[in-house]
């Protein structure tokens, strides 16, 4: 057994909880689980993430308002967490950055020896596609930084080939450095799973009737506005249908959106829960909805599908690549057809056969294939014989 003292060691950089992205948190605490636990022996994981540091939020008067937030995550991501990786290159011989939107700390890192994974390019379009995506100058100067960071890195991972074939067509790296690591499952999400008090409670709140289910964010590709019409239109033929939306907070269009449609009564509504409660709701859901007009992966279908839930969402490729013919598809954006197919979905109990092939089209997704890929890659760096050594601190 190679000495612990020489074994190479990976520095992850995660997200800052306090921004609250679910995700980011699960592909963090997966990849650190995996690592400890069935690569110990080859490689030694250090969680390099800093404090949070609240300034604006500490202000009388403005600490409480979203925009004292937003001041303070500049501050962290931009000036707090860099100067801290930059004090972190004596730490690790290898550098992972969970989420490619944190790019901008490889200007401060060695980039021969750093890598990042790439969820999609959304962080990117200000930069890539201005005229689609126009924004302040200022932003598009912090874009860039992050951009610039990115292209530096040595090794970029992706879920899938969708996400590497867009990074390749626009040349924002070499595909040399490209390596192909998909997301796995949480046990958690499984058929079956125990219900937990707080699924109950979401489902007491909906008077115990059916319910569609939706887990993400409210950010503009998610297309809350199109879930909100589909319940409406399924709303008005099913009175006893009701809506729980998981993730996010709604913003003041969709409120109003709500409020216009008449579903204040019937949806509830909670912004983050834990594995082992969405598992329960993932289960008892009648149909999981998922109407987003862009995804770099899709988490939340994978781990209905693992619960053996019915999944409807827009016909996208990424969709159709991890779940082929185990969930159902409707044109994006097209609330009219995203109904007719709910209905029908409700109208058409499962057999277990279908539930049997959800289960099994989802098998191929594992978290600790996903550690030992991203694992593999890092040592493929280090060169032959080579013993972990520390840079001298700049």
């Amino acid at each position: 057994m190679e000495n612990c003292r020489d074994l190479p060691r990976l520095g992850i950089f995660r997200d800052f909880p306090e921004e609250g992205w679910p995700s980011m948190d699960l592909c963090a605490e997966m990849l650190t689980r995996h690592l400890r636990r069935d690569w110990s022996e080859r490689i030694a994981t250090l969680d390099l993430c800093p404090p949070f540091r609240p300034r604006f939020q500490r202000l009388p008067w403005i600490g409480r308002q979203r925009r004292a937030f937003n001041a303070d995550r500049l501050l962290n991501r931009f000036w707090d967490y860099p100067q801290h990786a930059a004090r972190c290159r004596a730490n690790a011989e290898f550098f992972h950055l969970i989420d490619h939107s944190y790019s901008q700390l490889i200007n401060s890192l060695p980039a021969e020896r750093t890598g990042v994974y790439c969820h999609d390019l959304d962080t990117f379009r200000a930069v890539l596609d201005p005229v689609r995506e126009p924004r302040p100058r200022w932003f598009r100067s912090m874009v860039q930084r992050i951009l610039n960071g990115f292209q530096k890195a040595a090794l970029v991972f992706t879920s899938n080939d969708l996400v590497a074939g867009q990074i390749r067509e626009l040349g924002l790296v070499p595909a040399d450095r490209l390596v192909e690591a998909p997301y796995g499952i949480a046990d958690e999400y499984r058929p079956n799973p125990p219900e937990t008090e707080a699924a109950r409670a979401l489902w007491m709140a909906t008077g115990q009737r059916p319910y569609l289910l939706h887990v993400g964010s409210c950010i503009p590709r998610k297309r809350i506005d199109v879930l909100l019409d589909i319940f409406a239109r399924l709303h008005a033929k099913l009175p006893e249908l009701r809506l729980i939306k998981v993730g996010g907070e709604w913003t003041t269009e969709h409120r109003s959106q709500i409020g216009r449609l008449g579903l204040a009564e019937h949806i509830a509504h909670a912004s983050r829960l834990d594995r082992p409660t969405l598992a329960s709701l993932y289960q008892r859901a009648a149909l999981v909805l998922i109407p987003s007009e862009a995804e770099g992966f899709g988490l939340p279908v994978i781990e209905a599908l693992a619960c053996g839930a019915a999944v409807l969402g827009s016909d996208l490729p990424v969709f159709r690549a991890i779940a082929n013919d185990t969930m159902r598809y409707a044109p994006v954006a097209d609330s009219q057809q995203f109904a007719e197919c709910a209905l029908d979905s409700l109208q058409t109990p499962a057999s277990a056969s279908a539930v049997v092939l959800r289960l099994a089209q989802v098998q191929r997704y594992s978290w600790k294939r996903h550690a030992e890929i991203v694992a593999d890659a890092y040592l493929r760096l280090r060169p032959v014989g080579a013993v972990a050594k520390r840079e001298t601190s700049p």
